[in-house]
């Protein structure tokens, strides 16, 4: 998948179908409009095109308004984000800046300068809620009346729903991105639109079977491994470090885990995601997001320092439970083998 900042890149298709959104997650709902956008675009003998922007559109306005809550939790980094959308065969995805210019341009101006002149689009598919331009005035009907008008196809996607008995209190508790709650089925199941927002939420309950469920995959979290303070020595628990500059993830806690990317098969862990409660303030990561990751088995061909540098996976199969504030390193090292006992203990039942 060729990936380009902006729309004016000379390597950028002169013609593309299109689709546009956060795509954050890229939840089973998206993979379905993904596969509708590439047929259509096989058809028309044009490339699949995602536009997506960073930051999210939320996370400017909270900024914009000194209103960090305003903010949504991330489920997935853009580096994850990216890799999920050229897994499922996208072919170019722009990413576009969500800044103020951006913001205040007005529906008719997207359309003319971004749609026809930049992408020049063929075919158009958005999901049944999308709304675009300043104070989001735009709206599906004005889109297929732009098609009309300039010579592209515009379509909506319905809702896509999952039924499993595992999601059944999602429904009742969670009302669904515009639109009704869903309804209940009998035999005990009930529907669930996937959304971003269902997923979410199923991720700040710790409830990554259901995670699982709506993403099609299990739960995953990929980067650089970093050198960190170099605690995990003393502790008798190296751990993988992963840091993110900017992100407010939608899960928090200590999990059982699977690492790809160091050995031919998976590695069993345990992995804290979260900024560490039981550290100083004033440590080199303190108040930052960190994954860190702690292999239950270390294979002997890495060595000590064989994971420094590489892109490691690391999948969140399990929640154990939330961070812990422990009262010194010793209470944190008895805390740390108690989760490994438990992760090989819930990894064991799984066989």
């Amino acid at each position: 998948m060729q990936i380009f900042r902006g729309f004016h890149h000379p390597k950028l298709a002169k013609a593309c179908a299109l689709t546009i959104g956060n795509f954050d997650g890229v939840h089973r709902g998206h993979q379905a409009m993904l596969a509708l956008l590439k047929n259509e675009a096989r058809h028309r003998g044009v490339p699949s095109c995602v536009m997506t922007f960073e930051p999210h559109p939320r996370d400017f306005f909270a900024e914009q308004h000194q209103q960090p809550d305003l903010a949504p939790a991330r489920i997935a980094t853009l580096r994850d984000k990216l890799n999920e959308l050229a897994a499922c065969g996208v072919d170019q995805c722009v990413v576009l800046p969500f800044d103020q210019a951006f913001a205040s341009q007005q529906p008719q101006a997207f359309i003319e300068e971004v749609l026809v002149k930049g992408l020049g689009v063929k075919y158009v598919l958005v999901g049944d809620d999308f709304r675009f331009g300043a104070k989001r005035a735009g709206d599906y009907a004005m889109l297929d009346a732009a098609g009309t008008a300039h010579g592209f196809d515009v379509a909506r996607m319905n809702s896509y729903e999952v039924s499993s008995p595992h999601t059944r209190h999602l429904v009742s508790s969670l009302p669904p991105e515009g639109a009704g709650p869903a309804l209940g089925r009998p035999g005990g199941r009930s529907n669930l639109r996937v959304s971003s927002s269902a997923v979410r939420e199923a991720m700040g309950r710790g409830a990554m079977q259901e995670v699982a469920q709506l993403l099609g995959r299990p739960y995953a979290i990929s980067g650089h491994v970093v050198h960190g303070r170099k605690l995990g020595r003393e502790l008798n628990c190296r751990t993988l470090n992963l840091r993110f500059s900017h992100w407010k993830p939608a899960a928090s806690g200590i999990f059982v885990v699977q690492v790809h990317g160091l050995a031919e098969q998976p590695l069993a862990g345990v992995a804290n995601l979260g900024i560490r409660p039981s550290l100083d303030p004033s440590d080199v990561n303190g108040g930052r997001v960190l994954l860190e990751t702690h292999c239950l088995d270390w294979p002997a061909s890495l060595g000590a320092e064989g994971g420094y540098g590489k892109i490691i996976r690391v999948e969140l199969l399990h929640k154990l439970h939330d961070e812990l504030k422990y009262d010194g390193l010793d209470a944190l090292m008895q805390g740390i083998h108690k989760d490994c006992d438990d992760a090989r203990a819930w990894l064991a039942a799984r066989i």
